[in-house]
């Protein structure tokens, strides 16, 4: 592998960002404008009605976002005409044929995009399964088949997830998937039997309330996943989109991203940024603000952890390298491999912060934070919360029909730690308690050619987990961040 300037690479290009609105869509378009000003076009495909209401979005989910505070001050005045000049906003819904675009507009695209970028996605664990299979499954081949009407297309880049693997155990490599594969081994996966099975309960269901078709259709894409070997339906439905991008790819350039658990910036555009409550951070904010006194997880298993400037390097980095050639190359983008850390350590890290630097709730008051229980398994876990939630919870619940106004306040705060504690253990088991490592030989090679042959960028465009202390990144950027942004 022979890499030259990732800048010369980039500068005059015609990119197309699609899913613009999207955490590690937004670090892409801060780094362009940042490093690269000179970039041709960035066509930035947001899900609007319209050119108004997604220009609104652009503007207020993207640019008003502390993020780009390092390129307001770059480019001062100047930056409403570098936008202007260098950025198009377009409509569209990755659902659709044509991603929903027609006439001039996709004409335009058509013959000026030489990249595509796809970071649409619904990340949501127990996503609608409609939802989720109409954007990151069907969504995907929507992708492929809009960029094989490129004429000028050098490659396409979609971003999934590397736990398309599931639950698996050991080394788990770069490797595609085959059309239908399941984990489990289960025999019957098509895809558009997938869709064939949503359009028909969803007939079923015409004339009942949007609030029953939402819980039917969660409950329908946990079942199907399950069913072929995936733990929720956002892995599902993401391995189904990789499946159809690998099965109608032909000669197309294509490289698939897997990052593992994308956290706050490591160094640019500055530390700790990040955007909602992502994964793990739902532990470190129900931790620090005291409605988790517990750590649901193998203590001794790797949290694959991989901050979202390196991921968007990353991804920099292999569209340069992958440019033209009609292969599909998938990249594991974590740490696990080179740079692993405990979950234990992760414990470790949030107490260590919140007794340093504890969260003041809404009374003006401290909260005391202690070393929570750890719960290796997944039947420690039960025991854990019959013992100390669930039986208490049927005693308050016999007393609190005394009306007894102390025992209902009891039972009510004890009933929301319950669902919160609940509803984190059942999304998030099947990473607390992860036995596998990602391989990243790909994405070594990757590093290699950047360091042999771009080295005055190397610093520019660094993606190498091994430099991260995490002692001091998850203690003084992560959950500083966290607490920030996020909280």
């Amino acid at each position: 592998m022979e890499l030259y300037s990732i800048l010369k690479f980039l500068e005059n290009r015609s990119i197309l960002v699609i899913g613009a609105t999207g955490f590690l869509a937004k670090v892409f378009i801060e780094k362009i404008l940042r490093v690269q000003p000179n970039v041709k076009k960035l066509y930035l495909v947001l899900r609007a009605a319209d050119y108004e209401s997604a220009l609104h979005r652009f503007n207020t989910e993207v640019m008003a976002k502390d993020l780009f505070m390092v390129v307001k001050e770059k480019y001062g005045a100047k930056l409403n005409s570098i936008i202007q000049e260098k950025i198009t906003i377009v409509a569209g819904d990755i659902a659709r044929d044509c991603l929903g675009l027609e006439g001039s507009t996709l004409e335009e695209l058509y013959q000026e995009v030489e990249i595509v970028l796809n970071l649409a996605a619904t990340t949501n664990f127990d996503e609608r399964f409609d939802v989720a299979l109409g954007i990151n499954t069907i969504g995907a081949a929507n992708v492929l088949n809009f960029s094989k009407k490129c004429s000028k297309l050098r490659v396409l880049l979609h971003v999934s997830t590397a736990y398309v693997c599931g639950e698996k155990e050991g080394l788990v490599l770069e490797t595609p998937f085959k059309f239908g594969e399941t984990l489990n081994g289960t025999s019957g996966l098509d895809i558009d039997s997938e869709k064939q099975v949503v359009e028909e309960i969803l007939k079923e269901l015409r004339a009942d309330s949007e609030k029953h078709v939402t819980s039917v259709m969660k409950d329908l894409g946990i079942q199907r996943a399950r069913k072929y070997g995936w733990p929720n339906t956002y892995v599902f439905t993401k391995a189904m989109g990789e499946m159809l991008l690998g099965h109608l790819k032909e000669n197309m350039p294509l490289v698939i991203i897997r990052p593992t658990i994308v956290t706050s910036t490591y160094k640019e555009p500055f530390p700790g940024w990040l955007e909602g409550v992502r994964n793990i951070d739902s532990f470190i904010v129900g931790y620090g603000k005291g409605k988790l006194t517990c750590f649901p997880g193998d203590p001794l298993s790797i949290i694959d952890m991989i901050p979202a400037d390196m991921v968007v390097n990353a991804m920099m980095v292999s569209m340069a390298a992958n440019a033209d050639e009609p292969t599909e190359t998938i990249y594991h983008v974590g740490s696990s491999m080179s740079n692993p850390v405990l979950y234990r350590r992760c414990q470790e890290y949030g107490l260590r912060f919140f007794t340093e630097r504890p969260w003041i709730n809404k009374d003006g008051k401290s909260v005391i934070v202690r070393k929570g229980t750890e719960l290796g398994t997944v039947d420690t876990v039960r025991r854990y919360m019959d013992i100390h939630y669930l039986i208490p919870l049927k005693i308050l619940s016999l007393l609190n029909r005394a009306s007894c106004h102390y025992f209902q306040g009891t039972y009510l705060g004890l009933a929301r730690k319950v669902k919160f504690l609940m509803r984190l253990v059942e999304l998030f088991s099947p990473y607390v308690f992860f036995k596998g490592v990602f391989d990243d030989m790909n994405t070594e090679k990757l590093r290699r050619a950047l360091e042999e042959s771009c080295g005055i960028e190397n610093d520019m465009f660094f993606f190498d987990p091994k430099c991260i202390k995490w002692d001091d990144y998850f203690m003084y950027t992560h959950i500083a961040g966290v607490v920030k942004y996020a909280f």
